[in-house]
């Protein structure tokens, strides 16, 4: 086990588990993860928590985090990360890295500003898919 609690060959996605477009997103990897590489915790739970302290994250439920063999990733890149990871098909879409960070972080900022008013939130985290649970940290 590594500091964030994961088994080595594991990456954790930290999210914002109210945020109604976050967790679709959660549940689109989930589904696409074929070779099991992922877990995930909310940036609320208490896991969440402990790793953003032990990694010396900022409190920002704007983003989503990966972390992956102890190397953190945010915003843009976390995600073309992630897409690499799951493989073909969705690997190909990590031709958009060539689109320079300040431009890619810029977009998902500016969905990540808007995305409780245009996909909406919940009061509180929910509970993940019975059949997924074990995917998750919290």
């Amino acid at each position: 086990m590594t500091m964030d609690g994961l088994e080595p060959g594991r990456a954790l996605i930290l999210f914002d588990g109210v945020c109604n477009m976050c967790n679709a997103s959660v549940r689109f990897v989930v589904a696409r993860d074929g070779d099991d590489r992922f877990r995930f915790a909310p940036l609320q739970s208490d896991v969440g928590k402990e790793v953003m302290e032990a990694y010396g994250l900022r409190d920002d439920l704007s983003t989503f985090f990966l972390i992956d063999a102890g190397r953190v990733f945010e915003k843009s890149d976390a995600w073309m990360r992630i897409i690499r990871m799951l493989g073909w098909p969705w690997r190909i879409l990590s031709w958009l890295a060539v689109i320079p960070r300040p431009v890619r972080d810029g977009v998902y900022d500016f969905i990540g500003r808007r995305r409780y008013e245009w996909f909406g939130k919940r009061d509180q985290c929910p509970a993940p898919d019975p059949r997924w649970r074990g995917k998750f940290l919290s």
